[in-house]
């Protein structure tokens, strides 16, 4: 697909000194409210923005690598496609856009609550950091089976050229909703995800965890129940519950998968053993462990105890 192509090579040439641009002036912004007080929390390390260099060229890499084959998965599945093309352009191009950013959302939904997939995802969620160049720390591995929520799409009329196109665009999105330096943005704030929606997205408070998955927009989240609102009370603590103690670019993107593999060592049955892949993060058959929805029904009930406390009470 020659036109897409030259299409991506444009956007590259466009975004690049856009992105250049947005994360220089993050960093002056960041320098200024540091030096003014020191008690501020820098978002930026010179180690964490090389890791986060260094994985988008990893996934860009894999994704060049494996294009082809993708690609001709998706032509396969057009010719097979069951609706005719849509005739009016901009009818085609917003459909396009709902049902690839609705295809995203159901993909990183899937990649929160499935520990197969949350190995490759949670490279994206590791940093302590938040800011521009956070959005640049790719899952990895994500474009070896990241396609596959785009197949519907192909079936129903839309030609696999016009998926990637899209799919380019909404990443630029996706990417500058990484930092804190943007507060709510009123009415949009229930239609776009903002910053604000994704800084809920990146923390690693109990009330915040799989929350906001969308990339361009919120409704998603509104009507599948995964929308949470950033609550000045609680403010984001970024990274994960468990923070990864062993530097390195190699433990980074694989130590989810060495967790796995540990799990998988343990005396059990094939069936058990499936269940750690295929269940959430955080599952055991013996409930030793807790996933998102254990942690979030405790700090539930717990704050019910708090409230009718005869202390909670009186204040």
């Amino acid at each position: 697909m020659p036109g897409t192509y030259d299409f991506e090579d444009l956007l590259l040439k466009l975004s690049t000194p856009f992105y250049l641009c947005l994360i220089s002036l993050e960093i002056f912004l960041t320098y200024r409210s540091h030096h003014s007080d020191a008690a501020v929390r820098a978002p930026y390390s010179f180690r964490d923005s090389l890791t986060n260099a260094l994985l988008m060229l990893a996934n860009g890499g894999i994704d060049l690598l494996f294009r082809a084959v993708y690609v001709g998965i998706l032509i396969w599945f057009y010719h097979f496609s069951i609706v005719a093309p849509i005739e009016n352009p901009y009818i085609y191009w917003l459909l396009l856009f709902l049902l690839e950013d609705l295809a995203f959302y159901t993909l990183h939904y899937v990649d929160h609550h499935c520990r197969l997939f949350w190995a490759v995802h949670v490279t994206h969620h590791s940093s302590e950091h938040f800011n521009l160049t956070t959005g640049f720390r790719s899952s990895v591995f994500q474009p070896l089976y990241r396609f596959v929520y785009f197949i519907p799409l192909t079936l129903i009329g839309f030609n696999p050229a016009d998926i990637i196109i899209m799919y380019s665009l909404t990443q630029i999105y996706g990417i500058i909703v990484h930092t804190e330096y943007v507060g709510k943005l009123g009415w949009l704030e229930y239609i776009m995800v903002t910053p604000s929606h994704h800084r809920v997205h990146h923390a690693s408070n109990v009330q915040y965890l799989d929350k906001n998955m969308g990339m361009c927009l919120i409704i998603w989240d509104r009507i599948f129940g995964t929308f949470q609102e950033e609550m000045v009370s609680v403010p984001p603590r970024y990274g994960l519950t468990k923070p990864i103690e062993t530097p390195g670019l190699g433990h980074t993107v694989f130590h989810e998968w060495k967790e796995i593999g540990k799990d998988f060592r343990q005396p059990a049955t094939f069936r058990t053993k499936l269940k750690y892949l295929i269940k959430a993060p955080g599952w055991s058959p013996d409930g030793s462990r807790q996933t998102t929805k254990d942690l979030q029904n405790k700090s539930s009930q717990n704050q019910v105890t708090e409230s009718r406390s005869p202390t909670a009470e009186v204040i």
